[in-house]
Parts: structure tokens; sequence; C-alpha cells
């Protein structure tokens, strides 16, 4: 019996493997916050899942792009307003850029609202000669380096979910209360560009977005207008806790689907995407679009093998492939996953992150990325998807609107030595707001030629 043959329920992945869970001290509690879990409204809902999907089938044959970002874990400390703002505040600049630069609307979704868990490579580290558990995102545990604050909670499930319910909030009266006007968002990367050292380079495209609107507004296009004062914003995150996934996992009574209504798009990772693991038992069966992390290390046979088990009616928006090659490894690693997934005749919606194959550690022992890498891989995306007569159709960052200093590189040249100065990640190194913005118009400077 093939996996697609097989009788699915939301918790028929209990009878697989289910790696990277908590290891939870008391599963009588768990089950309790679970209970409460199922219980509480959806935060997102079945129709604008499929509105979701319907936008990536448009990214399918290139008459869409996907911007996709955010925190690389998010800490419930920065649940606040002015982060979520700013946050989607360099989302909605990058949007505009992309726009504009490749002449097709972009699909803009967060790394936010849920994205509270993360994959460790071992369940414990060394912390001053003491071996304590791994922090696992705030939804699971602490990252204070001490073993009271590393033991897995499962209130921080419920927690998770309150802290998704109020970012969406904000989000929706952000997007459509008058923040992300057109007009408004392009006065903000106008200021970009004066204040940054690479602000010349830039100021051609910005006059050429700003004569565009001027041009609408001749003509009598209203501000008033809600494709010019309104925008979409969609969530998505790892669907890495299953029990947690499961909970707000609910069946649409529009069209009897399942759809995990914890996030729009949910994504699988490079160390949980077993063809015959919990996890893809468990994704197969939901309705949401879904993305897949692919490494360099890829193998053709499982990556078709996952496809077909995910997406059995090759239903365009359903997969997105985020390739994740680094630097090193994108120029020969990617074209042959990219002929041998059009030889299968796959819809795919083809995206690039830039970010996680490109780590490496400073001497002081800070975890960094290099903006020059970080833009190479990007460059070597789309090079490599036009000679193949592939669609690039999306890109994925991890990205803050905060002035961090986590990447090395970009208009102001960080160094390893200045990243202590404003270091605040409690996982992966992000880009910040001016970085994440150059990266834009670099990219669309390409799309243009």
């Amino acid at each position: 019996m093939t996996p697609t043959d097989r009788e699915w329920t939301k918790s028929s992945w209990k009878n697989f493997t289910a790696l990277q869970q908590p290891k939870w001290p008391d599963q009588k509690e768990v089950d309790r916050v679970l209970a409460d879990l199922s219980q509480l409204p959806p935060l997102v809902f079945a129709g604008e899942i499929r509105a979701l999907k319907s936008q990536l089938a448009k990214a399918v044959k290139g008459d869409a792009f996907l911007l996709q970002g955010g925190d690389c874990s998010e800490d419930f400390s920065k649940v606040t307003a002015p982060t979520i703002r700013e946050t989607l505040k360099v989302l909605l600049q990058m949007a505009v850029v992309l726009t504009y630069a490749g002449g097709k609307p972009v699909i803009k979704v967060g790394r936010i609202a849920g994205q509270f868990a993360k994959p460790r490579s071992s369940d414990t580290e060394m912390v001053d000669g003491v071996e304590i558990p791994s922090y696992r995102g705030d939804m699971v545990n602490r990252p204070d380096p001490n073993e009271e604050a590393r033991i897995p909670n499962p209130k921080y499930m419920l927690k998770g979910y309150n802290m998704a319910a109020s970012t969406l909030n904000l989000l929706r009266a952000f997007t459509r209360g008058g923040f992300a006007t057109l007009q408004r968002v392009h006065s903000w990367n106008q200021e970009f560009v004066v204040q940054s050292p690479m602000g010349r380079s830039y100021e051609r495209l910005a006059k050429q977005i700003e004569q565009a609107i001027k041009f609408m507004e001749t003509i009598g296009i209203s501000t008033d207008n809600p494709q010019i004062n309104q925008t979409e914003l969609y969530t998505s995150h790892e669907a890495l806790l299953l029990e947690y996934e499961e909970a707000m996992t609910r069946v649409d009574s529009t069209s009897n689907g399942w759809y995990d209504c914890s996030g729009h798009m949910l994504w699988i990772g490079e160390r949980t995407r077993q063809v015959d693991g919990a996890h893809v038992e468990f994704l197969r069966g939901v309705l949401n679009p879904l993305g897949i992390k692919i490494g360099p290390t890829y193998n053709l046979d499982d990556i078709k093998r996952l496809v077909r088990i995910l997406n059995p009616a090759n239903e365009p928006g359903r997969i997105t492939l985020i390739t994740r090659l680094g630097v090193k490894n994108v120029e020969k690693a990617l074209p042959p996953l990219l002929r041998g997934m059009k030889q299968e005749g796959f819809h795919i919606v083809w995206s690039c992150d830039p970010m996680h194959a490109n780590t490496y550690t400073t001497e002081d022992g800070h975890k960094t990325r290099n903006f020059n890498d970080i833009l190479s891989e990007i460059t070597c995306f789309f090079e490599t998807h036009w000679s193949e007569g592939t669609i690039p159709g999306g890109v994925h960052f991890e990205l803050t609107g905060e002035n961090v200093t986590e990447c090395t590189g970009g208009a102001r040249n960080i160094v390893d030595d200045q990243l202590f100065e404003n270091y605040q990640t409690t996982c992966d190194p992000r880009l910040n707001a001016e970085q994440s913005l150059e990266v834009a118009f670099q990219i669309a400077d390409m799309i243009r030629s």
C-alpha cells in the first residue's frame, strides 16, 4: 500500500517516527493543553488558505512572485506592536520594489505568528561544562542557559497560540487600516535611498516607482482604492510540533477538507522530511500550501517521492520547493534538481533560501552570514533557472525590521568585530532592515536586466 492509499486522519502521524519532538516531563499536562487548544478558534481560515494557494499557482507559471521572510525563531518577548510593525514594514518595502521591477504581483508571506519552535542538531548542548537540553524555541522551553529554563513546558504551546492570535490581530489592522498604503511604503523606500551608503545606486528605480504612482494619481486612481491602501500578508511557519499542529487542524464546513489553521502556509525542514516519517504523514492530509526545504545533500529520488506523496494530484500552488544549498554548492547542486523535477512534470514554486547554508561562526562565537554570500546564491539561483528553462518563483529570508548586527557585509560593511553591537537573535542570524532592502533592490536590478 502506497502512502496515498492509506487512510489519513489528523492523528495518523502517531503511527510513524516523529523526530524533533520535545521530551515533555508530564504527558497528562500536555494532553490538557492540547484539549484546550483544540477548542480554541482557528488562527487563520480555510478561505484565506485557499486564496494563498491560488496565488501560489500563479507563481508556478511565473505570473506572480513569492516573498517569504521573518524571524528565524520568534521570541515571546518580542511580540510587541513596534516589532511586528517594523517586520511588516520591511516586507512591504521589499514587495513594492520587487513588484515594480518584476511587473507581477508579489505574494507576501511572513515567517510570523507561529514560528515559535525550532529543530536542533542535538537534544543537548554543553554550557560552562554542564550538559543541558537544547533550546527548541519559545513554544517549548526558554533560551536561558540553565537546566531549569530548558525543561519543556507544554503551557508554552498555549502561550504561543495567544501570541500568534495577538500578532495576527495587529497584522490585519495594519494591512487593512491605512498603514500599508502604496504612497506610505514608497516614502519609506525614499528615506532608505537617502540614508543608505548605496542610495545613489537605487535612486533611479525609486524615482521610476514614484513616477508610476504619480501617473496613477493623475489619471484618477483614488488613494481610497483598496488595491492602493490595503494589502494582503499571509503567515507561515515550520510545522514542527505535531501535537500542536494536530490540535489546530479543523474540518472546513464549506468544503469538508482538513486545514491546519495555525498558519496559512506550512513548511517541512531538512531534519523532518523523511518520506516514511510522521511529519510527512501529517502534512499529506492537510490542504494548506506546503514548503519543502532542500539542502545540498538531497537525494533526488526522495524529493520526487515526497512531492508525489504530498501532492498526488499535482495541484499547482500546493508545493513550494525551498532550496538552501549554499554559495559553494548551488552551482553544482541546483541544475540536476531542476532537471529531475521538470522531467516529472511537477507543478512547483521554486524559492531560494540563501540564508541557512551560508552560516558560519566567528572566532568569538557569533553565528553569522555574509551579505555577499547571500546575494551570490540568489544570483546563481536566478541564472540557473533561466539557463534550465525553469521559473525562479520566490525568495525566502530570515530578516527583521530592527537595526540588528547579525549578518556581516552590506552597504555599511558590518564586520565580524561589530556583531556584538546589537546581536539579538536567540537562534540564527537575520538580515536587518537596511540589508533586506538592499537585497530587494539588487534582485530588482537582476529581474529588470
